[in-house]
């Protein structure tokens, strides 16, 4: 039978085994939370890096603002992204631009809009938009994702009204609900009339959907697939870099 003394030593070992527990969770998820800024301030410094070099130079600067498609999410080297690739294409030509990668995984419409005006921190003469796939794909309101591309189209212009916007248009799953969908596609085609915008059909053509042009997940591009994007993109923006 357990004397008295036994029984707290037991509760002090039990306490002192739950505080140690404890501080271990609390460390991890330090670490979880440092992490993930840390990720966000990689991204952040790159294009604050593109940016300081773009102002020292005498080319002109496209900004793709975009999601994970855009930062090559999944990819062993972001040069294989499609805004990467675009800038070779650029720079075979003797082209004076210069191409900023403005992508964030996980990026949403809403998250865009709050961080647009740190983005314009620079001057921007081609800006391509690629935002809400992710709104769609996590079934937002679609008038919370019209009114969030709208706030950054209206803020790019604000900025310098003769900035040219690209805006790429998505399409979802046909599992999303076939009213959703549909309205989803049109959202695009219909800013880029009423802003007179440039635009990208559908970014994903000739991707989406195709097992070997995509990752195991389904939804990001392999690096077969991102040489696609750039050419649905490259369709667009050349006649823009040459006229």
């Amino acid at each position: 039978m357990m004397n008295l003394k036994n029984k707290h030593l037991v509760l002090n070992m039990n306490t002192i085994g739950i505080k140690i527990f404890l501080k271990f969770c609390y460390f991890s998820l330090v670490l979880i939370v440092l992490s993930c800024k840390s990720d966000v301030s990689k991204q952040e410094a790159t294009t604050e890096k593109a940016t300081v070099e773009t102002e020292n130079s005498s080319t002109k600067t496209i900004l793709v603002f975009g999601d994970s498609l855009t930062a090559g999410y999944g990819l062993d080297d972001v040069n294989d992204a499609f805004p990467a690739i675009i800038q070779t294409k650029i720079d075979s030509l003797k082209l004076e631009y210069t191409v900023i990668n403005s992508g964030l995984s996980g990026e949403t419409s809403a998250g865009g809009k709050n961080r647009i005006n740190w983005v314009l921190n620079q001057k921007i003469d081609i800006f391509i938009l690629e935002l809400g796939a992710n709104d769609g794909l996590r079934g937002v309101p679609l008038s919370e994702t019209r009114k969030n591309l709208q706030a950054i189209i209206d803020a790019v212009l604000e900025k310098n009204s003769e900035t040219k916007i690209i805006l790429a248009g998505m399409q979802l799953p046909p599992n999303m609900g076939e009213d959703y969908t549909t309205e989803f596609k049109t959202i695009f085609p219909e800013l880029a009339t009423k802003n007179k915008l440039y635009l990208i059909p559908f970014l994903l053509k000739d991707v989406g959907g195709i097992a070997e042009l995509n990752q195991a997940d389904g939804i990001h591009p392999t690096v077969e697939g991102q040489k696609i994007l750039a050419k649905n993109v490259w369709t667009v923006l050349e006649p823009l870099l040459k006229s």
